[in-house]
C-alpha cells in the first residue's frame, strides 16, 4: 500500500490560562462531568500557568521523528492534529488535503486498546475527514504498541534510574507501582473484541518492565486520573489509596512508573508529581517517579518502524514484539464499542 504522509494525533491541551475551561469543556462534552469537577481540574492547569506540557511534547516528538525519517531516507511529510485543542484534527486534515495528500498513516500517542485510548481516535479521524468532505485523504491508524521494545525499553531504563535514587538499604521494602489512566469499569469490560483488552495490555507491559528492570521486587498496577460522575464505577485502586495500603503493609519506598503514558503531560506532573508525592510524604514513604519515553531515540525509532511495517512490502519482518497478546494492524469493527458513551 502506498502512503504519502503521516499524521501525529494526540489529545491536545491548553497553552494559555484563558484556554483552560474551553479545553476542558471540549474534553468532557456529553459525559456528564459535574461543573465542580471541571473547576477542580482547571485549577490543576492554572497551577502550571494554564499551560499543558503536552503540546510542546508533541512538537518535540514531531521534530525528533522528522529528523529520524530524514536520516533513514523515509520521505514522508509529518502533520499534527489534536482531539481537543489547537491544532484541531479537522484543520490538519484540511491542510493535508490542500497539500495534495491522498492516503496517510496516523500515529496516535496512546499505546493501548480501549475506547478512549484507541477507538475514539478512530472516530476523531472519521469525524475530521467527514468535516473536510469527500476529497479528504484516507487516514489509517497505526497499530497499538504496548509491548513494542521502543515503548517498553525506555520505561525499563526509567525504572532502573528511579530505583538508583532510592536508599539501597530500603531495597527489601521497596515496591514498584505502575499506573495508567483509570476508565469506567464498563468501558474496560468492552475493550477489545473479547473484552478486557486495556487491562490485559497494561498488565503485560507492567510484567515486561518489572521483569527487565527489577525482577526481585514486587509490583502492582493501579490507576490514576479518575473523572466523571462519582456513581459510575471506575477501575481501582487509585494510586493514593494504594500508597496508603502499601505503607500500612510495611512498604518503605516506592518507584511509581506511569506506563499508561508516552510523555510527562499534566496527568503525570499533577496526579503523580504533585498529589501522589504529597500522599507519600504524609505516609512517610520514599517516593521516586520514573520517567516516560518522550523523545527517547528508541521510541522515535519505533514510530518509524510502525510506519515501515505498512509502507514496506517486507515490513512484516520488522515486527519486534515482546508479548504474547494478539494484535491487529487496524481495529476490528467489534473492538472497544462501549455499551453507552461514558
Amino acid at each position: 500500500m502506498s502512503y504519502d504522509a503521516v499524521v501525529l494525533v494526540s489529545f491536545g491541551g491548553p497553552e494559555r490560562p484563558e484556554d483552560v475551561m474551553p479545553f476542558l469543556q471540549n474534553v468532557t462534552r456529553g459525559r456528564g462531568v459535574p461543573p465542580e469537577r471541571l473547576a477542580e481540574v482547571a485549577e490543576h492547569y492554572q497551577h502550571f500557568g494554564g499551560v499543558s506540557p503536552i503540546n510542546q511534547q508533541c512538537r518535540d516528538l514531531l521534530a525528533a521523528v522528522r529528523a529520524d525519517f530524514a536520516a533513514h531516507g523515509l520521505d514522508l511529510p509529518i502533520y499534527w492534529g489534536n482531539r481537543n485543542w489547537d491544532p484541531m484534527l479537522a484543520d490538519t486534515v484540511t491542510q493535508m488535503r490542500d497539500d495534495g495528500v491522498t492516503r496517510a498513516l496516523a500515529f496516535v500517542t496512546s499505546a493501548y486498546g480501549g475506547y478512549s485510548s484507541c477507538r475514539q481516535y478512530q472516530e476523531d479521524i472519521a469525524a475530521a475527514r467527514a468535516a473536510v468532505g469527500p476529497d479528504a485523504p484516507v487516514i489509517e491508524k497505526l497499530r497499538q504498541f504496548w509491548d513494542h521494545p521502543g515503548f517498553v525499553e525506555p520505561h525499563v531504563d526509567a525504572v532502573k534510574a528511579a530505583l538508583g535514587q532510592l536508599d539501597q538499604a530500603l531495597r527489601d521494602t521497596t515496591r514498584l507501582v505502575f499506573t495508567a489512566h483509570s476508565i469506567p469499569s464498563s468501558m474496560a469490560a468492552n475493550a477489545g473484541p473479547h473484552g478486557g483488552r486495556y487491562e490485559a495490555q497494561l498488565h503485560e507491559t507492567a510484567r515486561l518492565v518489572a521483569a527487565a528492570a527489577a525482577p526481585d521486587l514486587a509490583y502492582d498496577l493501579v490507576w490514576q486520573s479518575r473523572s466523571g460522575p462519582p456513581q459510575v464505577p471506575w477501575l481501582e485502586p487509585d494510586i493514593n489509596d494504594h500508597l496508603a495500603a502499601l505503607a500500612q503493609g510495611g512498604t518503605t519506598a516506592v518507584v511509581v512508573s506511569p506506563i499508561g503514558f508516552v510523555s510527562d503531560h499534566l496527568e503525570v506532573v499533577w496526579d503523580l508529581d504533585t498529589e501522589a508525592l504529597e500522599t507519600a510524604k504524609q505516609l512517610g514513604l520514599d517516593f521516586v517517579r520514573a520517567g516516560t519515553p518522550g523523545t527517547d531515540p528508541r521510541f522515535v525509532t519505533m514510530v518509524r518502524e510502525l510506519v515501515t511495517e505498512r509502507t514496506d512490502p517486507d515490513g512484516a519482518q520488522l515486527r519486534r514484539r515482546l508479548g504474547e497478546l494478539p494484535m491487529w494492524d487496524s481495529c476490528p469493527t467489534v473492538c472497544c464499542v462501549p455499551t453507552r458513551r461514558p
